[in-house]
């Protein structure tokens, strides 16, 4: 079916609007419990399965190249590395959490799951992939262990059903933990809300005064960045990430490049485009498709996962706002992660997010071949 906006123009405004749309919905009270990210996703998946703007543009092929890379390097031009390592055994401890709980869960529930799909181990390390790292190491695991097109059109099918909705559901919830009396009683670590206002106290959604300089500088130090990983990776996506993430915490140490201002705002910007686009790029009939099978096991993988991490967490006292982005780096991506902790005024973490994001998308690749080839030498599937 054509789409009502077909244009390169028109789909670059409909975009644009959506994200001005989701922004616009944090001034209603009532609504900034859900956050910017929620509405962009939500509105760009009706706005596509309605008729209006196509499920894939060529546009949406340069938002997913270049949105999460700039966006991820302007979020990290401010972190001090002096004061996140002081903050850092949490939420690192959080993370290694999150990336076992996958592994275990996915052996685990791969004994009974695997031998009954075809290619079952091949897809197994994928998901572990996928909910380490994110879609990029599901690809690249993929390929590294040989997957047929329709392991990967499966993993993907499965993952849409059960692991976007609940990403989504996972990028909303922290808003309501603070009201709750139960949850707060149930679990009494948290960071206070000045440690969570970051070293300016400004609010994501605030009004800041930026100079154009700084929009310029910010760019120009994005795209540097980007090249030069770019370069030196020779477009291995999984190493660009972690040279992206290297490079931009290696120019952040110097105080000049830390004080260029906007670089939270700008990033955050990019990265709804992106969220709209994701939400655009998403057929709800694909959602009824792909092998039953598959799909419970990566409900399997996913339940087990978060109920592994909770009580490792919780075991360790681990402070919820790192629980949070913890599991929603791994199963989604740094960026992600980011977003949700701005969405919910964890302004302090928020480049946290990414680093723990860039920690995922650093070890998934290793982790999604081990478990593969370890449960097809156990399975011989």
């Amino acid at each position: 079916m054509n789409s009502l906006v077909s244009s390169q123009g028109g789909v670059i405004a409909v975009i644009t609007a959506i994200v001005a749309i989701a922004f616009l919905l944090q001034k209603v009270e009532k609504l900034q419990v859900f956050g910017a990210t929620l509405p962009a996703i939500l509105i760009g998946m009706l706005v596509s399965n309605i008729g209006i703007m196509p499920h894939w543009h060529d546009f949406y092929g340069v938002v997913f190249e270049y949105a999460v890379p700039i966006s991820l390097t302007m979020m990290l031009l401010n972190v001090n590395i002096k004061d996140w390592v002081r903050l850092s055994k949490q939420p690192l401890l959080a993370m290694f959490f999150a990336i076992l709980s996958v592994s275990i869960v996915t052996v685990v529930t791969g004994m009974f799951f695997v031998p009954k799909i075809a290619e079952g181990s091949k897809i197994a390390g994928m998901f572990v992939g996928t909910y380490t790292g994110g879609s990029a190491n599901l690809t690249a695991i993929g390929i590294g262990l040989n997957a047929s097109a329709e392991a990967f059109a499966q993993a993907n099918a499965a993952d849409y059903v059960i692991g976007l909705p609940l990403l989504i559901f996972l990028m909303f919830v922290p808003a309501f933990m603070k009201k709750s009396k139960k949850f707060n009683e149930f679990w009494p670590h948290t960071l206070t809300d000045k440690e969570l206002e970051g070293e300016s106290g400004e609010e994501v959604f605030g009004k800041k005064e930026w100079a154009i300089l700084d929009v310029a500088l910010l760019f120009a130090v994005a795209f540097g960045i980007i090249q030069l990983a770019t370069v030196i990776s020779s477009g291995a996506s999984s190493l660009k990430i972690i040279l992206i993430t290297t490079i931009a915490l290696s120019a952040a140490q110097f105080k000049a490049v830390r004080e260029i201002k906007g670089n939270v705002d700008l990033g955050y910007f990019i990265a709804m485009i992106f969220f709209v686009v994701m939400g655009m790029y998403i057929n709800i009939s694909d959602f009824l498709q792909g092998a039953p099978v598959i799909i419970l096991y990566c409900a399997a993988i996913l339940l087990g996962t978060l109920l592994l991490h909770v009580i490792l967490c919780k075991i360790f006292k681990i402070k919820y706002q790192y629980v949070f982005i913890s599991i929603v780096a791994a199963i989604g991506n740094g960026v992600m992660a980011a977003s949700m902790a701005g969405s919910a005024k964890w302004n302090s973490i928020m480049s946290t997010a990414i680093v723990l994001g860039a920690i995922g998308a650093a070890l998934g690749n290793y982790i999604g071949i081990a478990v593969g080839l370890f449960l097809q030498s156990i399975t011989g599937v």
